[in-house]
């Protein structure tokens, strides 16, 4: 028994070690810097000095507007992105999985395709199509205050769609085919076999999926900054990360930045949780 548990211990070191590097330390060092602050002494210009002041960067971050502003835009953006998202994904896996369906691994390898490329690129690729001068339409607005974050929203759709995808149609493709033979023996439609079988089925998938782009709707950083060049609408605070960025390189806060990620993480781990015990219900 000494032996077996010694063992189990030695294959799960790496696996510990490496979320320690990579997730603990990390955490625990910005919960440390949130802590403090920087004081200077007369009129801001001289030596700064460190000083404790526990939760009054936290305080700072909850009265700060940009902080409230960007934290409602995000969840704004979220509860219309992931759902379009999820939904186009559910319904290529759908398309794929069926008999009708000719040449799937092509359409799945080009389905997925946008995601290989860098969420930076990508935004890069779609700023052209954006830009007055340029754009194949150029009597919209894409870069106005109004449709920028959709315009935005466009971009990460098209990027992660085709990654959601993979994850669906994997899983329908685990699922027993016997399940649907039975079903079209029985009389039942392709829709009615999707609606019925293979989309309940597809609910810890689902659920998964959701978690990821609730997680990465909380993070969104990459296509605002690039879109930040073009766009005047988009200040640097535009999103959470994006006010973090800006207080930690911008106006070397760390200490206010540090509060802004923990701040961050939290709510991100909030909603995630809240998200599985919502999708938990009634299994």
């Amino acid at each position: 028994m000494i032996r077996r548990h010694r063992a189990a211990a030695l294959l799960l070191a790496p696996f510990v070690v490496l979320f320690a590097a990579v997730f603990v330390l990390p955490i625990g060092y910005a919960v440390y810097q949130s802590l403090f602050q920087v004081k200077r002494s007369g009129l801001g210009l001289g030596p700064g000095e460190t000083v404790f002041a526990g939760l009054s960067n936290y305080a700072r971050v909850f009265a700060d507007h940009a902080f409230v502003g960007s934290v409602a835009r995000v969840i704004g953006f979220g509860l219309v992105q992931v759902p379009v998202m999820l939904g186009l994904a559910l319904l290529l896996a759908l398309v794929l999985d069926s008999r009708v369906a000719w040449f799937g691994r092509f359409f799945r390898l080009a389905y997925f395709l946008p995601f290989a490329i860098p969420g930076v690129i990508a935004a890069v690729l779609w700023s052209f199509l954006y830009v007055p001068g340029i754009s194949p339409l150029p009597a919209f607005d894409f870069l106005s205050a109004d449709t920028i974050l959709w315009s935005i929203g466009n971009i990460v759709t098209w990027s992660w769609t085709g990654y959601n995808m993979v994850i669906l149609h994997t899983s329908l493709r685990s699922i027993p085919r016997e399940l649907f033979e039975a079903a079209e023996v029985d009389g039942c439609s392709g829709w009615r076999i999707a609606w019925h079988i293979k989309i309940p089925l597809l609910r810890p998938s689902l659920t998964l999926t959701g978690v990821f782009s609730i997680i990465g709707t909380l993070q969104l950083f990459g296509e605002p900054m690039v879109l930040r060049s073009i766009a005047s609408v988009i200040s640097g605070g535009y999103t959470p990360v994006m006010l973090s960025y800006q207080a930690a390189f911008g106006l070397n806060d760390y200490n206010f930045a540090a509060a802004i990620a923990v701040v961050l993480a939290l709510a991100t781990f909030v909603f995630s949780y809240g998200f599985l015990r919502l999708s938990s219900r009634g299994t």
